[in-house]
This record gives structure tokens, sequence and C-alpha cells, in this order.
């Protein structure tokens, strides 16, 4: 059934930024009215790792979350400026693990998919009932294949409006990544791959992955030893031209499958213990140029920073984003308490450059939702903005990619959210959902905010 709100309710649930209005103006930001209220004991709506929280297909958006008691709400809005349609969902989710996100895709005939709830649990996924409905089917098996063991779902979309599906199938430093696609004309799920990425019951990969506009896959991962957050170690890469069938390196040099540890690529080497995080985002330009954002604590220094890995011709380079001053340590078990979040990267072409865009939250910056954009990474120069006025709390980013290559327009989905260590919880009452805008003004590289200098090699 879907949620009416008062005027009166939408108007106190309306979060209110720094510009109102239908036509998005370059450098402003614009926040719908907030759709309601989603759960914020934990980052269970907010994780960077919720591939997608936003989509669109054609001129609907659509966007999902849990309601403040663990329904699985969607909802969608006709673009630039209609009203959201809100449906609270026959699912439920066990809101209470962090791990247990919506991930959310619109296939090239217009029919949502979604996966839900899972933590080494069974495959939890519905489809709407027809293109364009908020109604979902019962729950779905895929290929019935290794859906008992599953966590962190992820739906990406090919330009011809297949989807690719990846699953880890297994246990914190011990599973292997899974692949499926599905085809809208067949209405099929086949399997691609049962182990792409071995970690030989020894260790497993958290990947990153983006789909560029050309259909190439572009996967990367950090390796991890043990349940140990602080066992994360190097950045490693792969990509596929053909849909996800064959693999290879940056060079071109074909992979013998699955890829393990000894075989694989590595974009840049890191130590265990070097407070280097897993699943972050990975996105490519229109040349096919893959840039993979991600944070670690450099050799030799006591403070975690912000860092943007990328293949510049040949060679693996990696630049320092950001110059905090603050230090954390990352080690144990369980969703962390962090005081910055996971990045998002994000690239445009401005004036025959790649203009780099790193969206990311800091205790630093009051915790609220910030940009940082470089328009020359020879020069390494970032200007940041700040993009809510307040805090978000535990919050991450997550977006529309379709949006994004499509109009150059960020929709991002912001809930203030918390998260306590280990899994617990805070005392944070539901709080407001809503989809912020912004488009991106053009910048000069040379008057950027210089945050970092030089780049390395690898």
């Amino acid at each position: 059934m879907e949620q009416q709100y008062s005027s009166r309710s939408r108007r106190l649930l309306a979060v209110l930024l720094f510009s109102g209005g239908a036509t998005l103006i370059p450098g402003a930001v614009h926040a719908q009215e907030a759709l309601g209220l989603g759960w914020a004991r934990n980052n269970v709506n907010g994780a960077v790792f919720r591939k997608n929280s936003v989509v669109t297909h054609r001129n609907e958006q659509y966007t999902a979350y849990y309601d403040s008691v663990g329904y699985v709400m969607l909802a969608k809005r006709h673009l630039p400026t209609g009203p959201w349609q809100v449906q609270r969902t026959r699912y439920q989710g066990k809101v209470r693990d962090a791990h247990n996100v919506i991930s959310l895709a619109v296939d090239g005939a217009g029919y949502v998919h979604l996966a839900f709830d899972h933590h080494g649990s069974p495959l939890r996924y519905a489809r709407g009932v027809q293109a364009g409905s908020l109604e979902l089917t019962d729950q779905l098996p895929m290929t019935g294949q290794q859906e008992k063991n599953v966590t962190y779902p992820e739906f990406h979309r090919f330009p011809n409006g297949d989807l690719l599906f990846m699953y880890r199938d297994g246990s914190s430093g011990n599973g292997n990544l899974v692949l499926n696609r599905y085809h809208p004309q067949t209405k099929q799920w086949a399997r691609l791959h049962s182990v792409l990425i071995d970690g030989e019951g020894q260790r497993n990969a958290y990947w990153q992955a983006c789909i560029d506009a050309q259909g190439t896959i572009h996967v990367s991962w950090v390796w991890r030893e043990s349940p140990d957050v602080a066992s994360n170690h190097d950045m490693a890469y792969a990509r596929s031209l053909d849909g996800g069938t064959t693999w290879q390196k940056s060079t071109g040099e074909k992979y013998a499958l699955p890829i393990t540890m000894q075989t694989a690529e590595y974009a840049c080497r890191i130590p265990q213990r070097s407070e280097l995080i897993n699943q972050t985002s990975i996105t490519a330009d229109a040349a096919g140029t893959p840039y993979i954002a991600s944070y670690w604590r450099p050799a030799g220094a006591q403070v975690p920073q912000y860092q943007l890995i990328y293949l510049a011709g040949q060679r693996w380079q990696t630049a320092q984003v950001s110059q905090r001053t603050t230090p954390f340590s990352l080690s144990g078990a369980g969703t962390k308490r962090i005081p910055i979040a996971r990045p998002q990267v994000l690239v445009r072409q401005q004036r025959g450059r790649s203009t780099l865009y790193l969206l990311f939250r800091d205790a630093e910056r009051g915790d609220r939702a910030s940009v940082a954009q470089c328009a020359d990474l020879t020069q390494n120069k970032w200007q940041v903005t700040d993009l809510t006025p307040g805090t978000v709390g535990s919050w991450e980013p997550s977006y529309d990619p379709e949006r994004w290559q499509r109009d150059g327009i960020l929709s991002l989905f912001v809930q203030r959210t918390g998260q306590g260590d280990g899994e617990t919880l805070e005392q944070l009452a539901a709080q407001p959902v809503y989809i912020l805008e912004w488009k991106p003004k053009a910048i000069s590289k040379h008057k950027s905010q210089r945050l970092a200098t030089g780049s390395s090699e690898h």
C-alpha cells in the first residue's frame, strides 16, 4: 500500500538545504522532500556498498530503504521534479546487522530488482511484478546454485539493459566472488562464474566494481586474511571486455580463472595493518581508464588518508587526496565506528580532461556529506565542497549511477545514521531519508585548493 503523507507531515519531514527549485543550478545543492523516516541506529541504510541505493530508468528514479521497524520501503518519482510515491513492501530485514543492506536495480525493460538482508544467509531476492511497479514478487531464486551463504549483493547495469549480480559465497577471510547475469528478454539469470576470485580457503576478496559506458566491467579488490579488518592488504585489478566471460589485466594479458593472490595484477601494494579499508569504489572515464578510491595509512605516517589509484598510460599511480590530522586504527571484526566514510569516486569529462570527484564524510569537517573535486590529476589539487549543512552521523555515500552517467547530476542518498563499534547500536531515533541533488560547477585547474601534493607510481 502506498504511503500518503499530509502536506503538513511532508513539510515537517522536508530537509531544506542550500538551494531549492526545479532547475539545478551548477554548484548549488538541492534536496527533495523527505520520503519518510528510516532506521538509524546503525548504518544499514547508509553503507557505501549499497549497489545501488538510487537508480534511474528513462525518466523514472527509484530508491529503497528500511523504515523505523525494518520494513523494506520502495519509492519512485518522475524526473526531474515529480513527487515521490512511497510503498511499504511485505519484506522485513534484520536491520540490527549493518551488513544487511538493500541493493536495487532496474533492468532495461523497466523491472525493479531488489536483494536485501544478507550476511552469510540464503539469497533474498524479488523483482517487480511488472515494468514500473513498486509491488514485488514472492522471493525468487536466481540460478539455484550457491545461494545459501550470500553476503554483499551488488547489481550493475550493462548499457544494453542486462544486469550483473555479484556476491560473496563464504565468510570473512574465507570466501569467493560469484557472478550472475540477467537477460530481460528471457527474464532468466545465468551463472557467469561460480568462483571468479578465489580465496583458496585462506582469505577472501573485498571488491568494488563498475561497468563503464562501453560495457567493460572493472573490478578491484583488497585481500583479507582473517575476520580482522587489520589483515586487509594490497589493491588488485581485473577487467572484462566481453560481459564477464573472460578476464584480463590492464595490460591485456588474459587471466587464467579463477584469479588468486598469486596471479592477480596489483595496482598498489599495501601491507597488512596499514588501516586499509575494504569495499570502497571504482569508476572509469570515457576512455575506459579505471580510478579506484580508498583510504589507508601511508608507510611511515600516523594518519590514514584518502587515496586515489589510477592508470596513467601503462603505469598505476597513487595520489593522496586528503591531508587529515586525526589518527585512528582499524582492528577487530564486525562493522566499525570510524571517523571517516569509505569514499565514492566519480568522473566526468571537462574540456577534454577527466575531472575527478571524491564523495566522503569526515569528522574533521563536522561529519557532513562532502565532495572533493580535481580538474587535473597531474597537479593533484582538490577543491572541497560540503553538501549538507550539518552532520550525517556515520553515513557513507551512495548515489544514482545512471543519472550521473547520463545527465552529470549527482543524486545522493542521504540519511543521518548511527553506528556502534563491532555491530553495536546507537540510541538514535529514526531519521528522514532524502535524495540530495548536485550538479558540479566547472572548476579551474589553477584555482583548486591544494590538499595533497605529488603522486607515486607502482
